[in-house]
């Protein structure tokens, strides 16, 4: 800094406009950051805070003193002497600065008629933006400070973390007597509105994969909460001077080293990013997991140690502050009345219940593991949440060295509760889960970088027992009701552990069923118990991934997927923990496209349990038939329309639809000379064709592929009359559905083409299998995700003829999984090779 006082000095003499100042500010502010980087290796986190914190101070400090010169020359007063200070506040106040976070600055003065300080102030303010300083500013006279601070809760907590930079003290310790004054006003108000505000963010920002260090759970946020709190109800300016009295220094240097490692994490993604970064997103995690000092090991990456060292320092500053906040706030919650109650709701000694949450005092004596197994199984089956307080008792629990037979047993019987997600939970946040459950030891903070799960693997874990407890898809709901108090404790069970073998280097489907064999043997499970649970483990995404992926109208497919159930009680756990898995996962994973496939494939396989042959598509479609004989319509129709029903060509039609919708269709397509369509965009787009003439489908799904396609079915009926339906991911406007009409119009004129996306298509994604049924070919498409993908596909096989009888589209995780029945018509098997060609034709390294 002294060159720089040195060089403004110098220019200052010669007179040099501000621009030519501001210019070499500007320069040593960018020299600054740009050397940031190589300081890591020396300090992080907190001290590198403090020492960033004063190098902004030095040149605010620089620019205030140049402009001082500049508006009083060589008459310059004493700084103490003009009326103004400079004060930081924020991040900044509390010198905790990050990189590129905005410079919260106060300038405080008085307007005493002959300094004419409001011009100066306002051309400071500005100087400092030219030189490169981004402020985020506020000028205040010290006699509007409480004004302002009753206008807005923002400036309020702002302010709370007020540090003096420069200027007159005696305006400082005037401010300081406001500030006071302000802590003292309107507490309660101040703090209820911060808890609400609080809340909000974390419903916002919780913890996730990517998870956002300031603002999210355990951030810094959630820190400079605590802060603001103990700051208005105890005036400190720190944290760590309430040791002793409101929690233990053990406590507060668990807190510290989370906070310490956020801190560090912080100032890297700010370096890495050249910019403000407060969210550890996937792109960032191998630079800053090296940058923090990880390496690779043979069993762990250095991103996974990095995160899952993260995830560690958000959960013990998460717990912390919210066990202290709610130490420090709990008398303002209880007001008369609600103490009242509390009093009344007295379940027994210490523990009281109210509104289905269990309360508890910070001063409730922490029990060995035994005394607390048995209370958590007395307690009653209505409590659905445990106060913090209570969760702060449990994390004190004395935790044996080695769990006895009698400390399995009680074990046991916690998993077999009948409401058991409430307890798992408490377990979790106390940090006792993985103490009392060991097999879960490996999962706790192990992130998922796959892309598709949203949660490290606990949490997730978690979540899916959460979801068995509270089904929302009716038809799931259906068959966990149906299932015994002790089946559905299975499930549960099955949903909590299904991914226990994660975090391991071998496939943790085998994994995980070891290891809960391992566990069950240990607790005591029965037999019968240890191999369904242990089955469903091992078998736990299979449901999802023969619904998505596979032909679920092949006897093949249905009897290989029933195969691995064994008994229809293990289908119906499966499709449970199926629906909770992946609801689980995140908002709308499960939707209604999803929960169509797991459904159709549930009935699908239940005929494999009763007897194969019903899987047969021959008898299946006679069934189907003769279910079709006795519904009223079908008696009124003609002999001749009856015969023609019966002499449909499609199989599909009579394996994916009920009896009365393939009468309907029959019905509709008997009047049909050219073509009809109904457009139907109800929760999603859906198109339906029944068409007498040939469909241009290149043509029209070309047209169509700005929209995501989810099905595609083809039935061929009778007369050459083929039917279409084309089921899309989303619902259009009233006002767009006149250009579908269009489209499907125009797609009757074989004589027009389209512009297709050419899509990027390897060799190896394609599989053809020329023997798939007697009458069907199919062909596998798993690639990445593309528009234009099916339409492209769809030109290929129409410029050879091919007949499609259905489509399954599906995408996750960025990939396309298709899968195409095609009719064995003589084009399709005979130039496979030429068509695979085609369609990879524009695409590099196809091998």
């Amino acid at each position: 800094m002294t060159d720089l006082n040195i060089q403004v000095e110098d220019l200052i003499e010669k007179k040099a406009n501000d621009f030519e100042i501001s210019k070499v500010f500007k320069t040593h502010l960018k020299a600054y950051l740009n050397s940031i980087d190589t300081q890591f290796d020396e300090n992080g986190g907190k001290e590198f805070f403090v020492q960033h914190t004063k190098k902004i101070d030095r040149f605010l400090i620089t620019l205030y003193k140049y402009m001082l010169r500049k508006y009083f020359g060589s008459y310059l007063p004493m700084g103490s002497s003009i009326p103004i200070t400079l004060i930081a506040l924020g991040s900044y106040g509390r010198e905790q600065l990050c990189l590129y976070s905005d410079i919260d600055l106060m300038v405080l003065f008085e307007d005493i008629p002959g300094y004419n300080l409001k011009p100066m102030i306002q051309e400071f303010i500005t100087f400092a933006w030219d030189c490169g300083l981004k402020l985020g500013s506020r000028v205040h006279e010290l006699l509007d400070v409480s004004s302002c601070v009753q206008e807005d809760i923002t400036i309020k907590t702002s302010i709370l973390e007020s540090r003096m930079i420069y200027g007159s003290k005696h305006l400082w310790y005037g401010y300081q007597s406001v500030l006071k004054q302000i802590r003292r006003t309107n507490q309660k108000a101040f703090v209820l509105e911060k808890l609400e505000e609080h809340k909000q963010r974390l419903l916002k920002y919780p913890l996730k994969m990517e998870p956002n260090i300031k603002d999210g759970y355990g951030g810094m946020r959630e820190a400079n909460m605590l802060f603001w709190i103990a700051n208005i109800l105890y005036g400190v300016d720190d944290v760590k001077s309430l040791s002793g009295q409101l929690f233990s220094d053990e406590e507060y240097k668990r807190y510290r080293m989370g906070l310490e490692f956020i801190f560090q994490a912080r100032s890297i993604l700010h370096t890495i990013s050249k910019k403000k970064l407060d969210q550890v997103n996937f792109d960032v995690m191998p630079e800053l997991s090296l940058k923090m000092g990880f390496s690779n090991t043979p069993r762990l990456t250095k991103e996974r140690q990095c995160v899952s060292k993260l995830f560690n320092a958000l959960h013990a500053i998460h717990f912390f502050t919210t066990v202290m906040v709610e130490k420090l706030t709990r008398k303002m919650h209880l007001e008369p009345h609600r103490l009242s109650a509390l009093k009344k709701s007295r379940f027994s000694k210490n523990l009281y219940v109210i509104d289905n949450t269990l309360y508890t005092s910070f001063n409730n004596r922490p029990k060995e593991l035994k005394a607390f197994l048995n209370e958590l199984l007395s307690l009653p089956e209505c409590i659905e949440k445990f106060d913090r307080a209570y969760i702060y008792y449990a994390s004190k629990t004395q935790l044996p060295k080695k769990q006895t037979h009698e400390h399995k047993t009680l074990i046991k019987q916690l998993l077999f509760q009948p409401t058991l997600y409430p307890i798992i939970k408490l377990l979790y946040n106390s940090s006792l889960f993985q103490a009392i459950i060991p097999t879960t030891k490996k999962i706790i903070n192990q992130p998922q970088f796959d892309g598709y799960h949203q949660q490290p693997v606990d949490i997730h874990s978690i979540n899916t027992l959460k979801f068995v407890e509270d089904i929302q898809d009716l038809f799931v709901r259906n068959i966990y009701d149906n299932l015994t108090l002790h089946q559905q404790s299975m499930a549960k069970l099955a949903a909590l552990f299904h991914d226990v073998g994660k975090g391991r280097q071998t496939d943790h489907h085998i994994s995980g069923e070891k290891l809960f064999k391992n566990m069950a043997r240990a607790y005591g499970f029965s037999k019968q118990e240890t191999s369904l649970i242990a089955r469903l483990i091992r078998y736990h995404n299979l449901m999802s991934k023969v619904a998505t992926n596979e032909d679920i109208y092949s006897q093949k497919v249905i009897l290989a997927f029933t195969a691995n159930m064994k008994t229809k009680l293990a289908l119906d756990m499966l499709y449970v923990v199926t629906y909770a898995d992946i609801s689980a996962v995140g908002k709308h994973i499960y939707n209604s496209a999803t929960a169509t496939l797991l459904k159709e494939l549930y009935l699908q396989s239940l005929p494999a349990f009763d007897n194969e042959e019903l899987l047969n598509e021959s008898a299946r479609r006679v069934a189907k038939i003769n279910s079709i004989k006795k519904l009223p319509a079908y008696k009124e129709l003609s002999a001749i329309m009856k015969k023609k029903i019966s002499y449909i060509a499609s199989n599909q039609i009579f394996l994916q639809l009920k009896a009365s919708d393939i009468l309907d269709l029959a019905i509709r397509a008997k009047t049909v000379e050219d073509y009809t369509y109904k457009i139907i965009n109800d929760e999603t787009l859906t198109i339906r064709i029944i068409r007498a003439i040939p469909l241009n489908l290149g043509y029209l799904l070309g047209k169509l592929e700005f929209l995501n396609i989810v099905n595609m079915r083809i039935f061929k009926l009778f007369d050459e009359k083929k039917c279409f339906e084309v089921i899309f991911s989303e619902k259009l406007d009233e006002g767009d559905l006149l250009f579908i009409e269009e489209i499907i119009q125009n797609s009757f004129d074989m004589t027009k083409n389209t512009r297709h996306i050419i899509p990027q298509i390897k060799k190896s994604e394609i599989e053809i299998d020329c023997n798939h049924t007697q009458q069907l070919a199919s062909m596998k498409v798993k690639t990445k995700d593309q528009k234009g993908l099916l339409a492209y596909i769809a030109k290929v096989f129409d410029d050879f003829n091919i007949e499609i009888e259905s489509a399954k589209i599906y995408t996750s995780r960025g990939k396309a999984r298709d899968l195409f029945l095609i009719e064995k018509n003589g084009n399709f098997c005979a130039n496979a090779d030429e068509i695979v060609d085609l369609i990879c034709n524009h695409t590099p390294n196809n091998h």
